[in-house]
C-alpha cells in the first residue's frame, strides 16, 4: 500500500489567517497521525506565509511517522533548517523566491552537479532525500546521476487532463516509474492528486512508495470531516 503523507500547509495558513494558534497545527498532525496518515509534510518558504520555521520545530517532537520537510535548498536558511531537525526526509523542490506553489520540477540535468552536492550534505546527516522532478524520461535518468534515494512525480499535469483521457494523462507518468525502478530510485509522486483521481494513480503507478497530499485533502476535510477524509484518501490507495 502507497503511504499518505499529509501536507500541513494549509492548516498553517487558517491559522495565520487571525493569528493566535487556532487552528492548532501541532494538534491537527497529531490527529492526522491518529486518523491513520503514515506521514506529515510540511513546506517552508521564507515569507513564512503558512509553515513558521518555528513550526518544524514543534512538529519535529510530536511526529511520530515519517516527518517530510520539503523546500528550496538553494535557501541556506532551509538547509541550516533541515540539517538541524533531521526528518526522516527531506524533499528538494526548485521554487522561486515568492512563488505561490510549486510549478515544476528540477532540471537534474542543468543543475546536476549542485544538486548532487546537496543531496550528499543531507545524505551524510541521515536523511532520506527526494527531489521534484517533471515526467520526463531525461529528468528521471538524469536524477539517478545525483544520488537521489527517491524522486517525487510532479502530478500537476495529470490532475489537470485526467478527466479528458486518464490513460493519457497517467502515459508520461507510468514510463517515468518504470525507468525509475530500472534506475533504482524511490519513487514519490505530489501535486493536485485528490478523491477524483488518485486510486486510478496509485493502482496504475508501479512501485509507488508515498502521496503527499494537503490542498485537496484540506479542501475535502471542510465537508467531510479530517478523521473521515484521511481514511477516504487511505482508501483511495489500498489497491484492488
Amino acid at each position: 500500500m502507497t503511504r499518505l503523507s499529509v501536507n500541513i500547509n494549509k492548516i498553517a495558513t487558517l491559522r495565520n489567517s487571525r493569528g493566535g494558534n487556532n487552528p492548532d497545527l501541532v494538534q491537527v498532525a497529531k490527529d492526522c497521525e491518529r486518523f491513520g496518515a503514515q506521514g506529515i509534510t510540511v513546506h517552508p518558504r521564507p515569507d513564512e506565509r503558512h509553515i513558521r520555521y518555528a513550526d518544524v520545530y514543534d512538529l519535529k517532537k510530536i511526529v511520530t511517522t515519517e516527518f517530510n520537510i520539503e523546500g528550496n535548498c538553494q535557501e541556506q536558511k532551509f538547509i541550516d533548517l533541515v540539517l538541524d531537525v533531521k526528518p526522516e526526509q527531506v524533499t528538494l523542490v526548485p521554487d522561486a523566491e515568492g512563488q505561490l506553489t510549486s510549478n515544476h520540477g528540477w532540471d537534474t540535468i542543468e543543475y546536476r552537479n549542485y544538486l548532487t552536492d546537496m543531496i550528499s550534505t543531507f545524505k551524510k546527516a541521515g536523511i532520506r532525500v527526494s527531489i521534484f522532478v517533471d515526467p520526463d524520461l531525461k529528468m528521471v535518468e538524469g536524477a539517478a546521476h545525483t544520488g537521489t534515494d527517491r524522486i517525487e512525480l510532479y502530478t500537476e499535469g495529470y490532475a489537470s487532463h485526467f478527466h479528458q483521457g486518464k490513460e493519457l494523462a497517467l502515459a508520461p507518468y507510468l514510463q517515468s516509474a518504470q525507468l525509475a525502478q530500472q534506475l533504482g530510485l524511490g519513487l514519490n509522486a505530489g501535486h493536485d492528486l485528490d478523491l477524483h483521481n488518485l486510486k486510478y494513480f496509485s493502482d496504475n503507478i508501479p512501485g509507488l512508495l508515498e502521496v503527499s497530499i494537503g490542498h485537496a485533502l484540506v479542501c475535502d476535510a471542510l465537508y467531510y470531516g479530517l478523521e473521515n477524509t484521511v481514511q477516504m484518501y487511505l482508501r483511495q490507495l489500498t489497491n484492488g
